[in-house]
């Protein structure tokens, strides 16, 4: 009787392990034969859609196992979007792919995640950001937009990916450990961009990024015989700001209370991106260093630290402004332009908004989102507003939604800051602090520098910065389970020190 039962399983086995196997196989056939089928009508690209199909299912399997993949997968791919037409032909729509892993990811959440988990969308910081969103959603039916196409395309910087982003992240990504995988990945992926650039800046471009600079690129990124480099980003402007933004968080996380190595670790990163912003001949991006370093003396709150820190600060200004000290150097030189009023680049922003100021005296609402820049040139050639560069952030704001938007806007961003400010100043955790200090420090300068280049919307720092501000609403709930975890272990010091909080906050 033992033996049948044995003889039966085996033969189930060996039955159900056949018929697996006689799955795959007639899978795989069918799978040559259409690829043999479409290699054989030409399209070599159909052929390479049918090869990595399995990948795409089987990564798609995975998101809706782990929605939270979905948004790391994002948040990888926000560094590659902007470049990647450069290396892989085909006219392929790069930017539209973080769409479609947006949409999946929500799906995907919306499917998986209890009710429970649903309910931490119940924070200020997604509410402040839905009314923005609303406002640019109204904007579709603005009567001076010419295209609603335009608005699409252009509304995903301005809104859409935030009013996406913030929830999915207070949702699959509210940890303190999720909070610095999110720094990890922004630094890694900084350092490999830099070496891309310094790579870019010692041998040369390849024949994608030269075909790229001669259809037009090379306008603004070969200046007097020097090129400015650029490396897998959109532009150097978006390359300097993101190295510029990497370079003030890891600096004020190198004189933080951390570990040597790990300190170590912080300061070869300043050092690398450093030098990315320096080879990018970006002038903007020097006020995202100079308006975190405002920032970060502000929050550690000592009053002598703040004084030696302006007066440092103070010095460079002076040396960049006021003398010729290193103009030998071109890096140096670029920065110092940035800081002369009679700079022909910044007249030439000082004319358009004279220009800009007349048109929409009539318009409070703007012309209409997508209606200026790149987007504007595209779908309604020939208008004012597609032929004014649009070169800050707030003045596409403007342009686009006029008055009301920018007041909106500005008071959404400055909100947030406010709100993180008085966060961080109760946090009683060092490193937690310390870390939240160069989050919002990063974030105040790229808030300050986007009046001179369009970087807040720009991937990969909105991105970053999106993190960011979710962070900023949550730090607290951590500090408090760092608290409490402190109280069970030893009630006698984390007392004392629950007395002197409550005292300051009364």
């Amino acid at each position: 009787m033992v033996n049948n039962i044995k003889l039966n399983a085996l033969s189930a086995l060996y039955t159900n392990k056949f018929y697996k196997d006689g799955i795959a196989l007639i899978g795989f056939l069918l799978i040559a034969v259409i690829l043999g089928f479409t290699i054989a009508k030409g399209t070599i690209v159909a052929a390479g859609f049918y090869i990595v199909l399995p990948f795409i299912l089987g990564f798609l399997i995975w998101v809706f196992k782990d929605p939270k993949v979905g948004l790391l997968a994002v948040f990888h791919f926000c560094f590659l979007a902007n470049g990647l037409g450069r290396y892989v032909p085909g006219g392929v729509p790069w930017g539209l792919v973080i769409d479609a892993l947006l949409v999946l990811t929500v799906l995907a959440t919306i499917f998986k995640v209890s009710k429970e988990d649903s309910k931490r969308m119940n924070n200020p910081i997604f509410f402040i950001m839905f009314v923005w969103f609303l406002y640019t959603l109204i904007q579709v039916v603005n009567p001076e937009a010419r295209s609603k196409e335009a608005w699409f395309y252009a509304v995903r910087g301005v809104s859409l990916y935030l009013i996406q982003m913030i929830p999915l992240t207070l949702i699959l990504m509210n940890k303190r450990e999720d909070m610095e995988k999110v720094i990890k990945i922004w630094f890694i992926w900084s350092l490999i961009s830099a070496f891309y650039g310094f790579k870019m800046n010692i041998f040369g471009v390849t024949g994608g990024e030269r075909k790229w600079l001669d259809d037009g690129g090379s306008i603004t990124h070969e200046i007097h015989g020097r090129l400015r480099i650029f490396s897998f980003y959109s532009d150097a402007g978006q390359f300097g700001a993101a190295m510029a933004h990497t370079t003030l968080a890891a600096l004020l996380l190198a004189v933080g209370p951390f570990p040597k190595k790990q300190r170590y670790y912080y300061w070869f990163v300043t050092a690398v991106c450093f030098w990315g912003y320096a080879l990018s001949g970006s002038r903007g991006p020097l006020f995202v260093i100079a308006g975190g370093g405002f920032m970060y003396l502000l929050l550690i709150g000592n009053f002598r630290i703040l004084m030696v820190g302006a007066l440092i600060g103070g010095i460079l200004f002076s040396l960049l402004k006021f003398t010729n000290i290193g103009s030998s150097n071109y890096q140096i030189q670029r920065m110092r332009t940035g800081l002369d009023p009679n700079d022909a680049s910044l007249q030439v922003r000082i004319e358009n908004q004279k220009k800009l100021a007349v048109y929409l005296a009539t318009r409070p609402l703007g012309g209409g989102i997508g209606s200026g820049g790149s987007w504007g040139a595209r779908f309604s050639p020939g208008s004012f507003l597609s032929e004014v560069a649009l070169d800050s952030w707030y003045v596409k704001i403007w342009v686009e939604t006029g008055i009301v938007g920018l007041v909106l806007h500005i008071a959404t961003l400055l909100l947030v800051l406010f709100v993180g400010m008085i966060k961080v100043f109760k946090l009683r955790d060092p490193e937690l602090k310390q870390k939240m200090i160069a989050l919002i420090s990063g974030y105040f300068g790229i808030v300050v520098a986007s009046y001179g280049n369009q970087i807040l919307g720009q991937m990969p720092t909105g991105t970053v910065i999106y993190f960011t501000m979710v962070y900023m609403f949550l730090c607290s709930e951590w500090d408090d389970e760092i608290y409490r975890l402190k109280q069970a272990q030893s009630p006698e010091i984390a007392e004392p020190l629950a007395q002197k909080v409550r005292v300051k906050i009364s």
